[in-house]
């Protein structure tokens, strides 16, 4: 483990003190655990955005969207 140090606004580190006190834990490893949350979080989103932009539009091999004739189940366009 590293140590670091974290300058923050004073309304900031006393908040932090409050929080870390309800959990029962440190200050120190609060920041760290909700600095692991954002960690995994931004990953889960990196990996998610990634599958997205991957995917063909709607099944379409050339990754245009479908016309109305494609995706209208009326039967007779108007």
């Amino acid at each position: 483990m590293k140590n670091v140090t974290v300058t923050m606004e004073d309304s900031v580190a006393e908040w932090a003190r409050l929080e870390a006190a309800r959990r029962n834990t440190s200050v120190s490893r609060l920041v760290g655990e909700m600095l692991a949350e954002k960690m995994r979080y931004d990953d889960l989103y990196e990996r998610a955005m990634r599958e997205v932009l991957e995917f063909k539009s709607l099944g379409c091999s050339d990754g245009r969207y479908p016309g109305r004739e494609q995706t209208d189940d009326r039967g007779d366009p108007r």
